[in-house]
């Protein structure tokens, strides 16, 4: 079930929000996929990102240090994350701006800026589906034409180990919020909204099932 706040916490609850950086690093090979993302994104001096759903600023810092010039958005709904992602940023001395919110509303948020690039990390896969269509469609039209979408996240779990693995995830997250995602459905969600060019660049085994690493533009 979804809070009453209208996210999960990371780990699933507030009281594990602490062990988020060790587990993530354990159980989701976060070096290879994260070290993929950031290629797959590319991020260039004059690009505006937003990171929706940048958790505890991990993937923000890592873009801010490979183009220092970028402007880098960090949205989250959790304050308890943000603070994290803030004092991270601080000892890195990575100039990071972060902002309450849902991807939901990310309009509503970040209606000061046009993004070149918007990226998600381990996000869609803990929302429900009417969620999942109305994030994805609040990123379409913020989204600078030609701007372009960069998913990492738990995408179609293609045999029975991985969907095994997946559970554990599901046990944290949620079922009815992650089955459409080890269903494969994100990429057709996308088609949906208006995006065009998707594609699946890279799937990822990991100890908790496969992550897959999406691309998509807005014409």
């Amino acid at each position: 079930m979804q809070p009453e706040t209208g996210y999960v916490p990371a780990l699933g609850h507030p009281r594990l929000t602490p062990f988020y950086d060790r587990v993530t690093a354990l159980m989701t090979r976060e070096g290879t996929w994260r070290r993929l993302l950031l290629q797959q994104v590319a991020p260039r001096p004059r690009d505006v990102i937003l990171d929706v759903g940048c958790g505890t600023g991990t993937f923000a810092i890592q873009m801010r240090r490979a183009s220092p010039r970028a402007r880098i958005i960090g949205l989250d709904p959790d304050p308890q994350v943000l603070a994290v992602a803030r004092a991270k940023a601080a000892r890195a001395n990575a100039a990071i701006e972060w902002r309450e919110g849902l991807g939901q509303c990310v309009a509503g948020q970040c209606d000061d800026i046009v993004p070149t690039k918007i990226v998600s990390s381990l996000v869609f896969h803990q929302i429900l589906m009417p969620g999942k269509r109305d994030a994805l469609r609040a990123i379409f039209n913020i989204l600078r034409e030609g701007g372009e979408l960069h998913v990492a996240d738990y995408g179609l779990q293609r045999t029975a180990l991985s969907r095994l693995l997946f559970r554990q995830v599901q046990t944290l997250d949620g079922f009815e919020p992650t089955a459409p995602s080890a269903d494969g459905l994100l990429p057709i969600l996308m088609e949906e909204v208006g995006f065009e060019a998707i594609r699946e660049n890279k799937v990822i085994i990991t100890p908790t099932g496969s992550i897959s690493l999406y691309f998509a533009r807005k014409p």
